[in-house]
């Protein structure tokens, strides 16, 4: 019978000791609890330069007044931003419109959406060998974006001014060129490399965070723009699965305040336009 004793007895022993081991120290619930609550007031948005970095520089202090820290990370190109998003490493990004988020889902499977509409960036057709884009010679070279919407965007413009004719769809390539009486060859790039090779071109269509970070005016040096009525509105994507967090929440009403609406007016003067009254 003792040894029976002894025998349960260490058995009770042990078993509390691994209980003790297994169990979190109350200390550390706390922390933990305490560090996801911090996170969960930090607002991480991926964007390009200009102007997207700069519309969220503006939106700081308003998120602050709603609680939230807004961590910027700063892209360079069209692709990255979206599968940081889709890997979870950014809460939302700012940089594209809407056909280009449509076509990196269709494209990729991403589960990714968007809140608002936040502005406009009218393409322009920039030269620096040209003072009207009716000058474009015969067998000149003009240089497109080569992501599917943004280079359709491009070629749509050449054809509103005269330069080309092209088919009648939505995502057009320069195969869709039906009538191109100079001859004119078009190059396809990487948006961001556009304004780095006009001096070897005749002309280049190049996006406006892209010509604003090259200290090209869409108003002033551009011989062609986009109409203000077009369907490009930039956006604040995000991921369905955090769409209704109130971190997003928080963050799109901020973008669509008349704060940020003065400041686009204000900054830009009509060289990007507010997509929100």
């Amino acid at each position: 019978m003792k040894i029976k004793k002894v025998l349960t007895l260490t058995l009770s022993l042990l078993l509390t000791a691994s209980m003790i081991g297994c169990s979190p120290a109350k200390g550390d619930d706390k922390e933990d609890t305490k560090a996801a609550s911090k996170e969960d007031k930090v607002i991480t948005v991926g964007a390009t330069a200009n102007p997207h970095a700069e519309i969220l520089e503006e939106a700081k202090p308003l998120l602050k007044e709603k609680g939230y820290d807004l961590n910027i990370k700063v892209f360079n190109d069209y692709v990255l931003p979206n599968t940081a998003l889709d890997e979870g490493s950014l809460d939302a990004n700012f940089f594209q419109h809407i056909p280009y988020l449509e076509e990196t889902v269709k494209e990729k499977g991403y589960k990714l959406t968007y809140t608002s509409k936040v502005h406009l960036e009218p393409m322009g057709f920039y030269s620096e060998k040209l003072k009207d884009i009716k000058d474009i010679a015969d067998g000149s070279t003009i240089a497109v974006p080569n992501d599917p919407t943004n280079g359709a965007r491009a070629l749509k413009l050449l054809a509103d001014n005269g330069v080309i004719k092209v088919k009648d769809a939505e995502l057009i390539t320069k195969n869709d060129i039906t009538e191109n009486p100079k001859n004119i060859k078009i190059k396809e790039m990487n948006a961001e490399q556009l304004p780095t090779v006009l001096k070897d071109v005749d002309g280049a269509v190049i996006n406006t965070n892209y010509a604003l970070n090259a200290d090209l005016n869409p108003l002033k040096d551009a011989l062609a723009i986009e109409s203000k009525d077009s369907p490009y509105s930039n956006i604040l994507a995000c991921r369905e699965d955090n769409k209704d967090s109130e971190k997003i929440k928080a963050l799109s009403d901020v973008l669509n305040s008349k704060e940020v609406k003065a400041f686009i007016e204000e900054k830009y003067q009509g060289s990007i336009i507010p997509s929100f009254e």
